[in-house]
């Protein structure tokens, strides 16, 4: 019997349920309580308590409400589905699952620790990571679409029109954000000075691989890419602010002008999900930021935090470091929104076009030179 189950999680398919499993298990509860951190933020910015009475059912026990996901999550599934007689039904059906869905399938190629025991803690390690995460993410935006469609109503249709012209602007600039990073990481001549834990932990990775990007960022806290690629770091922070609908780029929900937008006439459970999906792109959003600029699961603070876990403990911590990186830009995102007000819709297009769109070809340019001075 101990035999047959040793046997069965020496299969693949059982490592990448577990992976599966695992992630959902850390980011579900981040998910809900990243909506708890955004309410008490709030409060504690205009001068408020917040949420802190949802505790233990039938205790006096409060927590300091932190049992309010509970709460919410079961008022969404008791809620009645109330699907609207002037929708278009199965595009309205669709839409929270084509919006929340995105989210969560690129965290399959960001790799969220080093090592457990054999296995390294990504789901999936491709050589085009990057490639199939823009892929990935650009499908984010046809939720939004056909919601505003689907509900067959002004404010909704102005919404899903302003997230599609949003998100195709601000893709063009986080893409070509990226850009010099993989010019830096991809050059195969710091490769050769890697130890021998780092080679059998990237085992022949490509040029495009995530985990390639973190091993580049090892040597100090200087050699994370945020400080080598400044300029490009800049862009792609503001654009996942776009990209996930965060203010100062909240147009397409524009609660001040289009009611809620895009989901104004979503409800119950169907609501919940977008809602879902939101903070599910806030936490892959951030958790891109933290492997392509903030060294992944990496800290500055000697091999045990820098190099790839050669014991069970060291690679929980791996995973715990990348956790609390995600959280810290949790915590800009949470604190941007209730600081600055929306921009305009036509400062909008003109920062993504006329400001991001040339900066990040420059950057590209400039970065290429030298390059080219330091390798001839």
């Amino acid at each position: 019997m101990l035999a047959t189950i040793t046997g069965l999680f020496a299969e693949p398919w059982v490592m990448t349920l577990l992976k599966v499993a695992g992630v959902f298990a850390v980011v579900m509860p981040m998910v809900a309580y990243a909506v708890v951190a955004e309410r008490r933020i709030s409060a504690w910015i205009q001068d408020r308590i917040g949420p802190n009475r949802v505790g233990i059912p039938f205790t006096n026990i409060k927590l300091l409400g932190l049992g309010q996901p509970l709460a919410d999550g079961l008022k969404a599934l008791v809620k009645e589905d109330f699907t609207p007689a002037h929708v278009r039904k199965v595009y309205y059906w669709m839409a929270p699952a084509v919006a929340m869905v995105p989210s969560f399938v690129v965290l399959a190629v960001l790799p969220f620790g080093s090592m457990l025991g054999e296995q390294k803690m990504v789901i999936a390690d491709l050589d085009i990571g990057i490639l199939f995460t823009f892929g990935i993410v650009s499908l984010g935006v046809y939720g939004i679409v056909l919601a505003g469609y689907a509900s067959n109503s002004k404010y909704p249709f102005l919404g899903g029109i302003r997230s599609t012209a949003q998100m195709i602007s601000y893709e063009i600039a986080m893409g070509l954000a990226v850009v010099p990073v993989f010019m830096i990481a991809a050059d195969p001549a710091w490769q050769k000075g890697l130890s021998e834990s780092w080679s059998l932990y990237l085992d022949g990775a490509g040029l495009l691989n995530l985990s390639s990007v973190i091993a580049y960022q090892s040597d100090s806290l200087f050699g994370w890419l945020m400080f080598k690629q400044p300029v490009a770091f800049v862009i792609f922070l503001i654009a996942i602010f776009a990209e996930t609908n965060r203010l100062p780029f909240d147009m397409p929900e524009s609660e001040t002008e289009l009611v809620a937008g895009y989901n104004t006439e979503y409800s119950s459970m169907r609501f919940a999900l977008f809602f879902m999906g939101e903070y599910a792109a806030m936490i892959a959003g951030s958790a891109l930021m933290v492997v392509l600029f903030c060294g992944g699961w990496m800290l500055p603070l000697g091999d045990y935090f820098s190099t790839p876990a050669e014991s069970f403990g060291q690679g929980l911590v791996h995973i715990g470091v990348f956790v609390a990186k995600i959280a810290v830009f949790l915590g800009l995102m949470i604190w941007i929104r209730w600081m600055l007000p929306r921009f305009r819709y036509d400062q909008l297009m003109n920062i993504g076009w006329k400001r991001f769109l040339p900066v990040s070809l420059a950057n590209i340019i400039v970065t290429a030179i030298v390059l080219w001075v330091l390798n001839s």
